[in-house]
């Protein structure tokens, strides 16, 4: 059995290092970590690679098209390859946890996040686990747009490995052990 893991965030060099893609960041980590093999994948709009994760079959997937637009990758690399539901994981930034913190579902909604709630329309469903890792969110709410694109502070950056490393260990849990495990000890 095969599990898809969803790094959402935005293509580009000017996005790179911004809140808001934390998900590409932790797959690239991954994807590092465990030799991934990546490769643009025009009919998934996305960059699509293979690892094994501790003998598990894993698909890596960071969406191309924009935020706003990841269920369009996720449902045509779903439609396509036929994974289920419950193997699935998607792995994004969250404005409503601090800096730092790890929650994991394995449904619920898209909480104001709009690449979850691309995700949910496009596959019709909010039943898929998700790994949102906290980013603070900004004093005025009139700026989140600018706050999740915005690079990460001098201090943020300096435990940002620590912080990604963590998040790789929940979602090595949740390839491993399952959700309900993973949810133990992360949450």
């Amino acid at each position: 059995m095969s599990k898809l893991i969803v790094g959402l965030g935005n293509p580009g060099l000017q996005y790179a290092w911004t809140r808001h893609n934390l998900g590409f960041l932790v797959l690239e980590t991954l994807g590092k970590k465990h030799k991934a093999k990546g490769h643009d994948s025009v009919s998934n709009h996305g960059i699509v690679s293979k690892v094994v994760v501790n003998d598990v079959a894993c698909s890596l997937l960071m969406p191309l098209t924009f935020m706003n637009n990841s269920g369009l990758s996720v449902k045509k690399l779903v439609d396509r390859t036929g994974f289920a539901l419950e193997d699935i994981l998607v792995v994004c930034d969250d404005l409503s946890l601090s800096f730092g913190k790890l929650r994991l579902r394995t449904e619920g909604s898209a909480g104001g996040h709009n690449g979850l709630k691309s995700i949910i329309k496009d596959l019709g469903t909010n039943q898929f686990s998700r790994l949102r890792m906290g980013i603070d969110s900004p004093k005025n709410t009139n700026e989140t747009v600018d706050y999740v694109l915005s690079n990460f502070t001098p201090a943020e950056k300096k435990v940002l490995p620590d912080f990604i490393n963590h998040a790789l260990d929940c979602v090595t849990c949740w390839v491993t052990e399952g959700a309900q495990v993973a949810m133990n000890k992360f949450n």
